[in-house]
């Protein structure tokens, strides 16, 4: 199975919804024609910035499938979460985007009944993976949110055996020096998965990056991968900063619905997050629009 890593941002999309709650598929479209003129060079849809949790198993489907289709004809590839608690709609959601012709899955771990060894968490990733045998799997580790907290290195080492399709790592952790030691494991795509640290990865070698602040900041992150390439470290520097303050804010309002609200400002308007997320009361959004301002953003 060939497969082409995936170099440059990759944003994890935020998930449209009508004013009631609703999954709103007609949203998909302002965001793809954004991110396709931002020149990102992937989007992964479905995942935690997109709420795929409070999401049914049709709706990740309706949603993988909208994606799929706004995407054709363009440069932009499709990368979909299909993470569950159930194995048996993790396997659903993969083989489904696998007849989309996505060009590679991911998956997080289960988090509710947590698997308890490495052993275990390579076959929950092999019974999902075998359900898209002609797709890339990346496994997306993100410790914080699931509480599966596994070696990592030791899985690229023993997980292709049972997964032939793995392709890599989506690795949302601070842990650095874990990400230097996953980047020399040999034959693997390593995506990062935070915004705030994107410079500290790309020095070390990283090539390619996964997360939320690329829907409204990927012009940023851009210029901030353009300047260390010409190893203009004190405008990545710079650059990488005005990220850092810009998730400081989003963070303190919420980061979810301040990101809706930071896209609305510019005319691209999601709706709503679904509980137990909340919305910005309208005072806060006014306050956090002053706040952006005050960024530039």
């Amino acid at each position: 199975m060939s497969h082409t890593p995936f170099a440059g941002l990759v944003p994890a999309v935020l998930t449209p919804f009508t004013p009631n709650g609703d999954l709103s598929l007609s949203g998909v479209e302002p965001l793809a024609r954004k991110l396709v003129a931002d020149g990102v060079c992937a989007v992964f849809a479905g995942g935690t910035t997109g709420e795929f949790a409070s999401l049914t198993t049709d709706e990740r489907i309706a949603l993988a499938a909208r994606w799929s289709d706004v995407l054709k004809g363009t440069a932009v590839r499709l990368v979909v979460h299909v993470g569950a608690n159930s194995l048996h709609d993790a396997r659903a959601l993969a083989a489904h985007a696998q007849g989309l012709g996505a060009a590679a899955i991911a998956a997080v771990a289960p988090s509710y009944f947590k698997p308890k060894s490495l052993d275990v968490l390579i076959e929950w990733c092999a019974q999902l993976a075998s359900a898209a045998p002609g797709t890339p799997f990346y496994f997306y580790d993100i410790p914080v949110l699931t509480g599966v907290a596994l070696p990592m290195v030791e899985f690229l080492e023993r997980a292709p055996a049972r997964v032939p399709t793995l392709a890599g790592v989506k690795f949302t952790n601070p842990d650095l020096m874990t990400l230097q030691r996953l980047l020399r494991a040999g034959g693997f795509d390593v995506l990062y998965g935070m915004d705030e640290q994107l410079l500290a990865a790309l020095v070390l070698g990283a090539n390619g990056a996964v997360g939320s602040g690329y829907n409204f900041a990927a012009p940023l992150y851009n210029r901030l991968i353009a300047a260390v390439r010409a190893n203009d470290l004190a405008t990545a520097r710079d650059l990488q900063y005005r990220g850092v303050q810009l998730v400081e804010v989003l963070a303190r309002y919420g980061y979810l619905s301040a990101a809706k609200e930071l896209l609305r400002s510019k005319g691209i308007d999601l709706g709503p997050v679904r509980l137990p997320n909340t919305d910005l009361t309208a005072d806060a959004r006014a306050a956090l629009r002053r706040e952006l301002g005050a960024l530039g953003a």
